[in-house]
């Protein structure tokens, strides 16, 4: 079992930054791809960023240059900074990680951005 726990997150104005935090704790070193996804209200959760332990990078185009996902392999954390921040990407942001036996969720974190 994989344990996540996220930090950060809160209220912002638009074109404001966030920085999103998570601890990964339990069976760490089966977790390949770490990863962040939100859900706006009504819409399916969706892919935002994820990195694998080598550190390869995939962005969803709508945060492509304003997001930036990284990982710290030895302190098993995995951060998200946000910047320019946009109405749209107001969302609950929850931490992934994806291992050869299946996949693990953090609670999720409140993201709101203002307008």
């Amino acid at each position: 079992q994989v344990q996540l726990v996220e930090s950060g997150g809160g209220l912002v104005q638009a074109g404001g930054s966030l920085r999103l935090s998570c601890a990964a704790s339990g069976a760490i070193y089966r977790i390949n791809v770490m990863g962040w996804y939100r859900q706006a209200p009504d819409k399916q959760r969706e892919l935002v960023a994820h990195i694998t332990r080598l550190g390869t990078t995939n962005y969803a185009d709508s945060v492509k240059g304003r997001f930036t996902i990284s990982r710290d392999n030895v302190k098993n954390t995995v951060s998200l900074q946000m910047l320019s921040l946009e109405p749209e990407d107001t969302a609950v942001y929850y931490c992934n990680a994806g291992t050869s036996y299946g996949n693990f969720w953090g609670q999720g974190t409140q993201v709101t951005v203002s307008s």
